[in-house]
């Protein structure tokens, strides 16, 4: 049975990573080729589906981590991370860093992706760290639960727009919906989810590499306006790509350039060459001072990509071993509720291949026939359907690798602080989900 081989494959990674202390880039791909072996997939094309994998997985990921990062060093190095750190503990108190950091990561996790708003956010989140000496998940975590909830429930993002999509639903409509749901769900489990006395024993130090350890005096840091001009730089160029995306139709040499300079990577790269002139030359660093910390995160960035693709190696042998179709072809007919099924198929397919992208578009294409008579409104389905692919990240998921190479975790920590929150945040989608719908109903919406 394929999901036997899908659980007894992260039995035996947990087992290599924990007892044995294989390092994880090698334990993702040993454990990819035996479930290779395991599922059918020709020997001689299994090099082939591994290369595929962390292909696309490093295509996805590679540009945004890497240049994110080089900002955030950059920023760190300079003490511009440290300028916005101390003005966000400055308006909301030490106290109410978590605040601060759930506010910063809503705002921007509207319209970016969870990577990347991550790596622009993170060195500051690592400055305030270092600065107040808080606890790094206690500062981090609620930003990577905000983040993570805009990216799953919500259009612009991948998962939600190809679903809303195929149902035929308004993205706009969507959003509006989705936004009911999940500012208050992902605001009160980022609120939560640090105070949890499991998560509150863990007590990680930042990776080396990824932050300036020096701490700037006031003159010596550059001015709060380059420091915030550029890291919103990014967020101006991403978002209002999005936005003209979803406002206008058509084509031209306009909506071209806009479109050009909102993708990730070219907004990223546009913010490293702002951000090496203005924390460079312009405030008396030298361009070599300025390579050094680029090549600083560069070095500290090479586990932490080789550790993501291995994940996308993984997901990419599961994909090939067909577990999708059969996932598919199970649930296909099962007399429940569309919105609950759309749901469970999302969180199945999620356990089972760890990609959210998969996830929802094969759970969508399963309860598409059922949407047309079933009264339920499309922008509901994509909804359910989203939020059932946020569920049980683990370590199939490179974003679950992601997260614990960011937060210095363990792999049994990450599970018990990654894992937990993304279900819980999907369990609770699906209430939210559900007292749309009667709400929508009983209103005649």
């Amino acid at each position: 049975m394929p999901l036997v081989a899908v659980g007894i494959s992260v039995l035996v990674l947990l087992f290599l990573m924990t007892r044995l202390k294989l390092n994880g880039f090698a334990a993702l791909l040993l454990v990819a080729v035996a479930v290779g072996l395991v599922q059918g997939i020709p020997a001689a094309k299994i090099p082939d589906v591994l290369s595929a994998g962390i292909g696309d997985q490093i295509g996805d990921t590679m540009l945004t981590i890497g240049l994110g990062a080089m900002v955030g060093r950059v920023m760190g190095d300079s003490g511009a991370a440290q300028r916005v750190a101390d003005r966000l503990l400055d308006a909301f108190g030490h106290q109410r860093v978590q605040i601060a950091m759930v506010v910063t990561a809503m705002l921007l996790g509207v319209t970016m992706f969870y990577e990347v708003a991550f790596v622009i956010i993170v060195p500051v989140a690592f400055t305030i760290v270092r600065v107040s000496g808080k606890n790094l998940l206690w500062v981090g975590l609620p930003m990577s639960i905000a983040l993570s909830t805009m990216h799953s429930f919500l259009p612009p993002h991948p998962g939600p727009t190809a679903v809303a999509a195929s149902f035929h639903a308004s993205v706009g409509v969507t959003l509006l919906y989705g936004l009911f749901i999940a500012v208050p769900l992902g605001a009160l489990i980022a609120l939560l989810w640090p105070r949890l006395p499991f998560v509150r024993a863990m007590n990680p130090s930042i990776p080396k590499g990824l932050v300036s350890e020096r701490v700037f005096t006031d003159e010596e840091m550059p001015g709060m306006a380059w420091s915030l001009s550029v890291a919103l730089f990014p967020v101006v160029l991403i978002a209002g790509a999005a936005v003209t995306d979803m406002a206008a139709s058509g084509s031209g040499p306009l909506l071209g350039a806009v479109a050009f300079a909102g993708a990730p990577p070219i907004a990223l790269l546009l913010t490293l060459l702002l951000a090496a002139w203005a924390f460079g030359p312009r405030i008396g660093r030298s361009l070599s001072e300025v390579a050094a910390s680029c090549a600083s995160a560069a070095q500290a960035m090479a586990m932490i990509l080789l550790v993501i693709g291995a994940g996308g190696a993984f997901k990419q042998v599961l994909t090939e071993g067909g577990i999708s179709g059969y996932i598919k072809d199970t649930a296909h007919g099962w007399p429940i509720s569309p919105i609950i099924l759309a749901w469970l198929i999302a969180v199945i397919l999620r356990v089972a291949l760890g990609s959210a992208t998969v996830a929802v578009v094969t759970a969508s294409g399963v309860v598409l026939p059922l949407l047309s008579g079933s009264g339920v409104h499309p922008e509901v389905m994509v909804l359910a359907v989203s939020c059932g692919s946020i569920a049980f990240s683990h370590v199939n998921d490179p974003g679950f690798w992601m997260f614990k190479e960011y937060f210095n975790l363990s792999v049994v920590d990450a599970i018990k602080a990654r894992t937990t929150y993304t279900t819980v945040l999907a369990i609770l989608g699906l209430g939210g989900v559900l007292v749309l719908e009667a709400a929508l109903d009983a209103l005649n919406v």
